[in-house]
């Protein structure tokens, strides 16, 4: 007899005249739909994925300065102990919280709606990066094609965009083995090739007077676009195939160019400038911070991409595990791409007869610069600079694959009815406006909006989506609620590190980048150009926009609600009625019976509330998170 009334219980009848027409129709929505947004074909897929998204081109061009400006081997100990401290739990939060609910970075607010604004926030900052580095990826392929010549363009001086301060930096050297030539005053032919002739700067007066469209830009980005829209076109299925050559192919060339590089002679001098030691750097605020942001940019936390690879996971998938591989696995890539990097520096260094820090140089103008130059030194140079810009081109797609897949998901999540059948349609526009938006790029002043974007769209306003994300899920939500959601998840609680560092080490992390950034805030630059202060405070107020739709989220989450204003707060922090996850079959304990469709007792709550009734159900609820408070107090 129990066992017939606890059976009626987990599954109870809500007679049809209680529920709204609308309840029933949503009901029949979520049940047609629910099989429709796909998963990855196979575990190895997410894994890659991530593995893709977290290694692009941060890696290459910003790691290995960074480690030799802030002590160089000895930059090493900040930057796993940030690792471990920021980098890992929050990565490991943000997959568990895809996961669980199977929803993207708008939808999975029903753990709070009170929060959706930081989805929200998300896909604007997302947007923004975007749109910008398809352009980076546009330019790779720029440079890709002029390698397939038997003589690199920007090897030799003479070309029409050449100046008279173009010097081959090369040639005679005196008994020391140095250039007899003073080279401070010279431009290199690469240096040349990249500002006069693929950006065509001097066409521009300044971010203001971007000048006419570059023609041939304007393809490759279009190329660039068309490439990562026929990689995104059956979603995960498709991309999470491509992700088989672009995240381990770069592996390939890596290992190549690291062989190569090691080899050369005067390799050694980048490498020892690279890794030598500098303990008392250490003692400097400056480093420490340093190794965080470049945790927290290179891991990609916030931007929604992890998040999104996992909401097409399996239930029960081992992100626990997967969390360590690709956490490890990009510092480990980061550090064996210094080495890669920084050999050839040290060869280039020798050949010049310059000290190292001279020809090393951060961002776009070690990729596009520097390393072409370096190229030009070596036997086969074609070859080699074709495998460098390849292996560039590899490792931007899986991160800009990731940015896509983020809008996507997020919106298709948003409105499942009318845009989850219409995805192919709906990923195309996305492509064909951000290539819009993007066309002022191509300009000869494109670089200045660029380097505007780059510097303000991800920077403050990230952080704090990444604060209330931690805070909202740890604070309001719960602690012990989440570990227990995780816990039904994969069978085991996260343990005392977790938790410190989700309830207090990442937060007070992050709040001390977030204070540090603005306190050091430099106004932007390139180059000798300096911005004037309506693009300052247009930069500013890009990240000021993010950071606005947080509490622009909670306003409309309140006037939804309705009672007093604390009534209202406490309902719109509460989870919506069908949080939790997405199949039947994985809902247990508190879950039970609670998903759309499934004949749960919600749609008569949800009928009940709007008439002013109460129902045992609503009891029940009530009940449910006084138990988990009192748990929470009794563990904390």
């Amino acid at each position: 007899m129990k066992k017939l009334q606890g059976a009626h219980l987990r599954k109870p009848i809500t007679p049809d005249l209680l529920m709204t027409p609308s309840d029933q129709g949503d009901v029949d929505l979520d049940v047609d739909f629910a099989a429709d947004r796909g998963n990855w074909t196979g575990k190895l897929d997410f894994l890659l994925s991530c593995i893709g998204y977290c290694v692009g081109l941060g890696n290459v061009w910003r790691f290995p300065y960074r480690a030799y400006t802030n002590g160089g081997g000895a930059f090493l100990v900040p930057y796993f102990l940030m690792l471990a401290i920021c980098g890992i739990p929050l990565f490991f939060l943000e997959l568990s919280l895809g996961q669980f609910s199977s929803l993207g970075p708008l939808a999975v607010w029903k753990i709070s709606p009170l929060f959706k604004g930081a989805g929200a926030a998300m896909l604007l900052i997302v947007g923004l990066v975007a749109i910008y580095y398809n352009m980076i990826i546009a330019y790779v392929l720029f440079y890709l094609f002029a390698s397939l010549t038997s003589d690199l363009p920007w090897e030799h001086c003479g070309n029409w965009w050449n100046t008279e301060l173009c010097l081959e930096h090369r040639g005679p050297k005196d008994g020391n083995g140095a250039l007899p030539l003073n080279l401070t005053c010279t431009v290199s032919p690469s240096e040349e090739y990249w500002s006069r002739y693929v950006l065509h700067i001097q066409g521009s007066q300044g971010i203001g007077s971007p000048g006419e469209i570059r023609w041939n830009l304007c393809l490759c980005l279009l190329l660039a676009w068309v490439i990562v829209f026929l990689c995104i076109l059956k979603g995960v299925k498709s991309s999470g195939k491509v992700v088989y050559f672009t995240a381990t192919f770069p592996y390939l060339i890596l290992f190549m160019l690291l062989v190569r590089g090691v080899t050369l002679p005067g390799a050694w001098k980048g490498i020892q400038f690279y890794l030598t030691p500098q303990f008392h750097h250490l003692l400097s605020s400056k480093v420490w911070i340093e190794a965080a942001l470049q945790i927290f940019y290179s891991l990609g936390v916030g931007f929604g991409g992890l998040l999104t690879f996992a909401s097409y996971n399996t239930f029960h998938q081992n992100i626990y595990r997967d969390t360590f591989i690709v956490t490890l696995g990009n510092a480990i890539t980061s550090i064996l791409a210094g080495f890669a990097i920084f050999s050839v520096l040290g060869y280039m260094s020798q050949e010049l007869g310059v000290p190292v820090d001279q020809v090393a140089k951060a961002g776009p103008g070690l990729a596009f610069v520097v390393y072409p130059q370096a190229m030009t030194m070596l036997p086969l140079s074609p070859f080699w600079s074709f495998l460098f810009f390849f292996m560039l081109l590899t490792l931007g797609l899986d991160s800009q694959f990731a940015f896509l897949e983020t809008i996507v998901t997020a919106v298709t999540d948003e409105f499942p009815y009318y845009l989850r059948p219409k995805k192919v349609v709906f990923s195309g526009f996305i492509c064909v406006a951000m290539y819009l938006m993007g066309l002022i790029l191509t300009t000869d002043g494109g670089m200045y909006w660029l380097v505007l974007l780059d510097d303000y769209s991800a920077s403050f306003g990230l952080m704090v989506v990444v604060i209330t994300t931690c805070l909202a899920v740890t604070r309001v939500y719960g602690i012990q609620r989440f570990c227990r959601d995780i816990h039904m998840m994969l069978g085991f609680k996260p343990g005392l590190y977790f938790r410190a560092c989700w309830l207090f080490l990442s937060p007070a992390t992050l709040l001390a980048l977030l204070v540090y950034s603005i306190v050091k805030y430099q106004p932007s630059e390139y180059g000798s150009y300096r911005f004037p202060p309506w693009a300052e405070l247009l930069g500013i107020l890009m990240g000021l926009l993010s950071c606005l739709m947080i509490p622009a989220g909670m306003l409309v989450a309140v006037l939804r609600e309705e009672g007093s204003f604390w009534e209202r707060l406490q309902q719109a922090s509460r989870p919506a009625m069908d949080w939790g996850p997405s199949l039947e079959e994985n809902r247990t304990g508190m879950y039970v019976a609670t998903l759309a469709g499934s004949q749960s007792p919600k749609p008569l709550m949800v009928h009940m509330r709007k008439y002013g009734g109460i129902t045992s159900f609503e009891n029940t609820a009530i009940e449910v998170d006084r138990e988990i408070a009192e748990e929470e107090e009794s563990m904390m």
